[in-house]
């Protein structure tokens, strides 16, 4: 057997990935021909070669038509049950999903509460018959006026006892920066719920201070140019703040020209604490399982060393401390028998 199998088996929890970003080309043409919405392509291959990342402005012209695409409850509960499908497949126990209800509400009308029915339908069948457990991160897009963003905090809030563990902001970084929506997040931190802003994305050290001073972040979503400040870097490792990195997205959106030259090894030598995240999937041509292989493949790290991002995942997720425990533990129990059943002598360095 091999590194790549054991890599694929070995069990995994996901942070950062975009429920709406999930969805398969195949899904996407069939949802548009349900409703009679013209995409750029009317093939299959067609939409994939569209879903190819050329520049942040064609990311959100994808983002908008899937969600405009996204006509009814139905719609939502068959991308859910799609995307914990590919979860399972890939061994990610638990996922703590970005989804951005204003949108879909903006643009189909569908209302907040119909949405998240629509998910934790998805949920629980993923529980009851795949296993797997996902939680939302409810995300504000940075170009809404901060009144908006206040209604996604106060749905989040709401839910917060019915699958919604956080609250996000993502988007383009450039021209909005965290302060915008101070007010929103100060509702969340007031009410116990967990706070991941994306920043130092395509924004720099002062996204992540930002998000960090006047968000009240818990985790930061990407955060890979907080190498550009020593302080940010010493604070950032001295309070243990998760980051959670996207080497392929960071890589389709110019962050580095290359995995080769992407700053993970730098982030990792400075004592950060990590998690590795897919984002966007199929946008970017990648799964988590490909993230993972190219941990060994492309940084070198060893089989201990990714174990040990697997396990930050685990403790840096909004789960119930008993449920971490219990996680942990047998992620533990499950590296040790695939290293047996994957893993020969000679195969890998540990």
């Amino acid at each position: 057997m091999s590194i790549e199998s054991y890599l694929r088996a070995m069990p995994k929890v996901e942070l950062h990935v975009h429920l709406e970003g999930s969805i398969r080309p195949e899904t996407l043409l069939q949802l548009a021909r349900r409703h009679n919405i013209s995409l750029p392509a009317d093939s299959v291959e067609g939409v994939r070669r569209w879903y190819t990342f050329t520049n942040f402005a064609h990311f959100v012209e994808i983002y908008i038509t899937i969600s405009k695409c996204l006509r009814t409850p139905d719609d939502i509960e068959l991308i859910t049950r799609e995307f914990l499908k590919g979860q399972s497949a890939q061994n990610v126990a638990h996922s703590e999903v970005t989804y951005t209800p204003y949108t879909i509400f903006n643009q189909c009308g569908i209302p907040f509460r119909e949405q998240l029915d629509a998910i934790n339908r998805a949920r629980a069948w993923a529980d009851h018959e795949l296993g797997v457990t996902m939680t939302l991160t409810l995300d504000i897009a940075r170009k809404v006026p901060p009144e908006s963003g206040r209604v996604t905090a106060e749905w989040a809030i709401s839910a917060m006892d019915d699958g919604v563990s956080a609250l996000g902001l993502g988007g383009n970084e450039i021209g909005h920066p965290p302060e915008k929506h101070r007010a929103a997040f100060e509702l969340a931190n007031d009410a116990g719920l967990g706070r991941v802003p994306h920043a130092g994305e395509i924004g720099g050290a002062e996204s992540i201070w930002g998000a960090l001073n006047a968000l009240h972040a818990q985790r930061i979503g990407h955060g890979v140019h907080c190498l550009q400040d020593p302080a940010l870097v010493a604070y950032l490792r001295t309070q243990q703040i998760p980051l959670e990195v996207c080497p392929t997205s960071n890589v389709c959106l110019g962050v580095a020209l290359t995995l080769e030259q992407h700053p993970l090894p730098r982030l990792l030598a400075e004592g950060l604490y990590l998690t590795i995240n897919s984002d966007d999937p199929p946008m970017f041509n990648t799964t988590l399982n490909d993230e993972y292989l190219a941990l060994t493949k492309i940084f070198g790290l060893r089989v201990s060393q990714v174990e040990q991002l697997s396990l930050n995942a685990v403790r840096a997720s909004f789960l119930p401390p008993a449920k971490k425990t219990e996680l942990e533990k047998h992620f533990v129990n499950e590296f040790a028998r695939l290293q047996n059943e994957h893993l020969s002598e000679n195969s890998a360095p540990m």
